[in-house]
């Protein structure tokens, strides 16, 4: 967990008023309590009242809260969609974060019923994906965030297996199918592999270092350029 969501997450919980030990904060937020004690400093050094000491329990004073995030109709809607998007086409773990996400945005923003009347507009049938390669998905990330190499076996159409040993860079959605995208060693290039014909997913402990020779800039340059065009335009760019 990113320091930043943890202190998010210290300070919703802190925020019923009740006494917490160190112990009772970290058991609830899965660290040590050296860790919950660190993060209690950081918090008071930055103006959050909360008072207490170690070995007797903490306690936030009655009246602060996280100044209320401001989204227009648009971004709420856009929000939850998305949110929507990725439980529907996501891995697990995306689609546990995409829903964690929504619940920080609701007990921040001012009208949290603008949240859920947006997802009651919306919504997003789940996909055909099958329950292993949405836990892929999930793995494939972890492997790209720790640029880690990973060993897969390939299978084509016709049924050829092919054995890989790959440099992970990212996945990329094309509407009904997810791909990974990465610098193989067999080939030497880049290649892209669909996650429904990895036949086996291993990932490795050896750690690849960045190459701007082999990252996903270099890959969409080579497409551009064997394409003879741009590729489209980031729709988030």
């Amino acid at each position: 967990m990113r320091r930043a969501d943890r202190l998010f997450r210290l300070v919703q919980l802190m925020r019923s008023g009740k006494l917490w030990t160190a112990a009772r904060l970290a058991d609830a937020m899965e660290v040590s309590e050296r860790t919950v004690y660190r993060d209690i400093a950081d918090l008071s050094a930055s103006g959050v009242p909360i008072e207490g000491a170690a070995g007797v329990g903490y306690i936030m004073r009655s009246g602060f809260d996280i100044p209320p995030l401001m989204f227009t109709q648009a971004e709420v809607t856009a929000l939850a969609l998305g949110a929507r998007m990725v439980a529907a086409w996501g891995g697990p773990d995306m689609a546990d974060g995409a829903r964690d996400a929504l619940s920080k945005i609701e007990a921040v923003v001012p009208r949290a019923q603008d949240v859920r009347d947006a997802l009651d507009r919306h919504f997003v049938l789940r996909s055909g994906l099958q329950d292993a390669d949405r836990e892929r998905l999930d793995i494939i990330d972890g492997q790209i965030r720790d640029r880690l190499w990973t060993r897969l076996v390939y299978v084509t159409p016709d049924g050829t297996h092919s054995d890989r040993r790959v440099q992970p860079l990212g996945l990329w959605f094309w509407g009904k199918v997810w791909t990974l995208v990465a610098w193989c060693e067999l080939r030497g290039d880049f290649r892209m592999f669909r996650i429904d014909r990895i036949g086996v997913l291993d990932p490795l402990a050896e750690v690849f270092p960045p190459d701007p020779d082999r990252s996903l800039a270099a890959c969409m340059a080579q497409l551009e350029a064997r394409e003879g065009c741009p590729l489209p335009v980031d729709p988030l760019g």
